[in-house]
């Protein structure tokens, strides 16, 4: 039964590890997450902790796409954040409602906006 339990924690540890991979998300300080091309903060895309966190060449690159809206972005992941919203959402797609149908993602609404406050 040991063996058993052992083997499910260590599946369950792989599983997360494995799922933090596939995302590429990271958070170098509170309130900031970053994939390998972008970071972010509860106010937006930043040109500044891109060049921060991600290095200079990253932060040009950023900066080089001109005026745009930085409120409403996704990672490469697929993560989809939006800041007047104060979500991030598993992906940035809409359903027949005309209103945004992906799923909450409230492990990195958290870290990019603080406490999730429950519906």
């Amino acid at each position: 039964m040991m063996i058993k339990v052992g083997t499910l924690l260590a599946l369950s540890i792989l599983s997360l590890s494995a799922y933090a991979a596939t995302t590429g998300l990271n958070s170098p300080a509170p309130g900031v997450l970053c994939d390998k091309t972008i970071c972010a903060d509860e106010h937006g895309l930043s040109v500044a902790l891109t060049s921060k966190y991600l290095g200079k060449q990253q932060g040009e690159k950023l900066a080089a796409a001109g005026q745009f809206d930085t409120s409403a972005f996704t990672f490469r992941g697929g993560l989809f954040c939006d800041t007047n919203e104060r979500l991030c959402r598993d992906d940035r797609y809409f359903g027949t409602d005309g209103k945004r149908s992906g799923k909450i993602n409230t492990h990195y609404t958290a870290l990019l906006f603080g406490k999730v406050d429950k519906p």
